[in-house]
């Protein structure tokens, strides 16, 4: 089964209950099976700014499912969280993204693999780094330490910061990071 990584963040209301529940609903998923959860991180908001503090992590999964499968499983979960939509880049009480499926590159109109601007996002980063600093970004050949370790990218990387030890969800010590 290839490996997946999955964004998570959330910045209304109880924000590590909405993580939280989102993570355990993934970890039930047929198909799924929950490697490692990264720490949380307490980000500033990027591209709509005008709102409250993320916290944000990595999840490591294996997966049966395919990409777009996948993409639909999380976009159900986030509904069975509670999430609304509202504004682009706005609030939200959960959001789940494939960052990266295997060494796959798709392009399709609704999901881009790996995403195209994780290697521009500390939130995304520095908790990937946590659970995975040597996986190579498929389409730049590096690996997720040496991404965030890029001086163009280290200035922007000053609004994160550690938050707490990973999810406790009844996980054994080797699927929860080592951080």
């Amino acid at each position: 089964m290839p490996l997946a990584y999955i964004g998570f963040g959330s910045n209304i209301g109880d924000k590590q209950k909405y993580i939280h529940n989102a993570i355990r609903a993934l970890s039930k998923v047929e198909g799924i099976d929950l490697q490692k959860i990264s720490s949380l991180y307490k980000t500033d908001p990027v591209g709509y700014e005008a709102q409250a503090q993320f916290l944000n992590g990595v999840a490591a999964i294996q997966t049966c499912l395919p990409p777009l499968p996948l993409l639909h499983t999380l976009k159900n979960i986030e509904t069975e969280v509670g999430r609304q939509h509202r504004t682009r880049w706005g609030p939200r009480e959960i959001d789940l993204d494939v960052l990266m499926y295997g060494d796959v590159c798709l392009r399709t109109p609704q999901l881009v693999i790996p995403h195209p601007q994780m290697h521009l996002r500390g939130f995304v980063l520095v908790p990937l780094a946590d659970i995975a600093p040597d996986v190579v970004h498929p389409v730049f050949q590096e690996t997720i330490s040496s991404l965030l370790s890029s001086s163009s990218f280290r200035s922007s990387c000053n609004a994160v910061e550690k938050e707490q030890k990973p999810l406790e969800l009844g996980m054994d010590k080797k699927t929860r990071s080592s951080t």
